[in-house]
């Protein structure tokens, strides 16, 4: 008599793996870590946005700030790495607020350059803090039920590196010394994994960097740069001095804005950056401040002082800025969504061939049983089919679809709130769905190249309403502006999700768990950064020199330029010439080969976006940026130390600035002087 088929026994580690899914995660213990951790990650983002635009997920130090408080409290032992995947998803979801509700950009746009005319309205638009929190709440969930569907495909099934998602599983990994589950748990046919892959999925794959931590030696690093950084931003605050150092002479200081600040969070951020970003953004600064504003005031298409936005250098080298970030970031996100569509395609025929090959070898081993062959089931019998995640660690597909449909209308109905009938219905629903769209694409880009091309997104939405909105409209600069914001908040929400979700799939953490923290960090960063952004307003004027609130102007620059408005004297001309050359830089980096014996010298090629943030920022921000990204090239040279811990130094530096501005904020408010 045949014997019964024998069910495949799950392995040591995908027995773990399921293990740990029913591990207690949401506790009340990690929410309030993870929102105060979240918190000071919000005030740096505030800072350093509304100085020069540039924010950050800050997921590493998340995590590793999390592990340290229960380091240091009785509750270490039982402190589970899933609980910290839980805390570092709460604590990014509050951190990106200031960029996914517009507080650096788009808000300040609207408020600050926005004229009576363009606003629709007849007189200049103010948000009150119950207007912020409408406006944020509206824009703030969407993304996040949109990305739910599409962890299986990009996560489970392409097994897309997300490079950030994945260092910080790595680092989790290392501080509990418990495993990374290389191997997906979740609807995986191990016998296709190597023929779906993509070579850049395999390369990246092989490339895994995973080293040893040393956790005692990373918080004494975190701690010293940390207190170097508040000292700074607490000295600087009494002697103004130390943020714009004339190392190039007073002349160049007064007359081009040519100086140096020593700030230990700009260096910081370099050495995130990397050398290549911050030699383009050097280029850029070079490029703009030091030939072209001086050029424009000389031919007097620009006579007004250099750092005038309307009249000087500064507002004429803006358009050239923008042209080459908007033809870099539209030609880039072609490509690669072009790229991603195939690479789809190829994933999908590839499974149903898969698919296909399986059906017809089960058929043909059980026409062989059913003969007789061998004296009963052969060996060759199939196992019972994948392991799945059990349905209870999951976010079903219905809370997505009614979690998406519900958001929607929050959106549409927050927009009418706020702007009344200025704001048609069908151009907020034409925004959600536009924004969408971009979410998949910009998730798939962020998957593969560690980038979230918000900004690409927010410009490529503005230019399509560009021809949606009758120019007739009265409130078309508005609409653009929300436009884009709606696009840059859902592509925001859906990637910063989806990293997590990497670094929760690489741990073992539940992907419930982790919608619950982003969920719960979401809703707490409604308030808090609209608070925050008041408390800025209100206690500084801005745009001052230090907050110039960059990211504002190219908002509204943008929404003038597609919508028709004038340029100033031959800023459309070199606009062009410098957008195409860019073009053709980023349509030659982006579809290059890596085969290619040129490959290798693409580097040289500069990159449009980090031009552009070198173009519209002044020099002194960049400067202390481009030390930060020799210190990064020169890090094994000067420390024996992985890049882990180089990435630790470095928030040390960003995170002790950022926070200690609170309390600069203070003294500003409280009046006190400055030597």
């Amino acid at each position: 008599m045949p014997t019964e088929p024998t069910t495949m026994h799950e392995s040591p580690s995908r027995a773990g793996y399921l293990a740990k899914l029913g591990l207690p995660q949401v506790t009340l213990r990690a929410t309030i870590v993870g929102l105060l951790i979240g918190s000071v990650i919000l005030i740096s983002n505030f800072q350093f946005g509304l100085q020069t635009g540039w924010v950050s997920m800050m997921s590493l130090p998340a995590a590793l700030l999390g592990f340290a408080v229960f380091k240091l409290t009785p509750m270490s032992q039982s402190f589970t790495d899933v609980e910290n995947v839980y805390i570092q998803s709460i604590a990014v979801a509050v951190g990106t607020g200031p960029l996914c509700y517009g507080f650096v950009g788009i808000i300040p746009a609207i408020e600050k350059f926005m004229t009576s005319d363009e606003s629709g309205l007849g007189r200049r638009i103010t948000f009150s803090t119950k207007e912020l929190i409408i406006w944020s709440m509206g824009l703030g969930l969407f993304g996040v039920f949109f990305a739910i569907p599409l962890r299986k495909q990009v996560i489970v099934k392409e097994k897309l590196p997300f490079p950030s998602g994945s260092a910080t599983a790595t680092l989790i990994s290392v501080l509990h010394g418990t495993e990374i589950y290389e191997s997906d748990s979740e609807e995986e046919e191990d016998h296709t994994k190597s023929q779906n892959e993509s070579p850049l999925q395999q390369q990246t794959s092989a490339t895994q960097l995973i080293e040893s931590t040393d956790y005692n030696s990373n918080m004494k690093s975190l701690t010293y740069t940390f207190l170097v950084s508040s000292f700074y931003t607490i000295l600087s605050f009494f002697f103004p001095i130390l943020k714009k150092v004339p190392i190039f002479g007073t002349s160049a200081s007064k007359q081009y804005l040519w100086d140096f600040q020593p700030s230990p969070a700009y260096i910081g951020q370099g050495i995130i950056m990397g050398l290549p970003t911050v030699s383009y953004m050097l280029f850029g600064a070079i490029l703009g401040w030091g030939i072209l504003a001086p050029l424009s005031k000389y031919m007097k298409w620009a006579p007004g002082p250099i750092d005038d936005w309307v009249s000087g250098g500064q507002g004429w080298i803006l358009w050239v800025s923008l042209s080459i970030m908007v033809a870099d970031s539209l030609v880039s996100f072609i490509v690669l969504s072009v790229k991603s569509v195939q690479d789809f395609i190829i994933d999908y025929r590839s499974r149903q061939e898969s698919y296909t090959q399986t059906l017809e070898l089960q058929q043909s081993l059980l026409e062989e049983s059913d003969e007789g062959v061998g004296g009963g089931t052969s060996e060759l019998t199939p196992h019972c089919g994948p392991l799945e995640i059990p349905k209870q660690f999951l976010v079903s597909n219905k809370v997505a679809l009614i979690g998406t449909l519900l958001s929607t209308i929050l959106c549409v109905v927050t927009m009418r709130i706020i702007f009344g009938k200025l704001i048609p219905i069908y151009a907020s629903i034409t925004a959600i769905i536009l924004a969408m769209l971009f979410s998949v694409l910009a998730t798939r880009t962020l998957g593969v190249s560690d980038i979230n091309p918000v900004s690409g997104i927010g410009k490529l939405s503005q230019l399509i309403f560009a021809f949606i909105i009758p120019s007739n409209h009265p409130a078309k600069i508005l609409i653009n502006l929300i436009s884009g914001g709606v696009a840059e908040a859902g592509a925001q929400q859906a990637g910063d999700l989806m990293q997590d979700l990497k670094t929760g799939h690489l741990i073992g953490a539940s992907p419930k768990a982790q919608f619950i923290a982003q969920i719960i960090g979401t809703i707490f960063s409604v308030f808090l950064s609209s608070i925050m952004y008041q408390i800025y307003m209100a206690v500084y004027t801005i745009p001052n020199e230090t907050f110039r609130i960059p990211t504002a102007v190219i908002w509204i620059d943008c929404s003038r330029l597609v919508t028709g408005e004038g340029l100033p004297p031959k800023a459309m001309e070199f606009a062009i010439i410098f957008g195409v050359i860019f073009a053709l830089i980023s349509l030659l980096k982006n579809t290059m080969p890596p085969t290619s014996k040129y490959y290798p010298y693409l580097v040289y090629l500069p990159n449009g976006v980090a031009v552009g943030v070198g173009i519209y920022n002044t020099p002194n921000f960049t400067l202390a940026r481009f030390i930060g990204g020799l210190i990064a090239y020169n890090w094994h040279n000067i420390s024996n130390r992985g890049k882990t811990s180089m990435i630790i130094f470095s928030s040390g530096l960003v995170l002790g600035e950022g926070l200690f501005s609170g309390f600069t904020m203070l003294l500003t408010s409280l009046g006190v002087k400055h030597f």
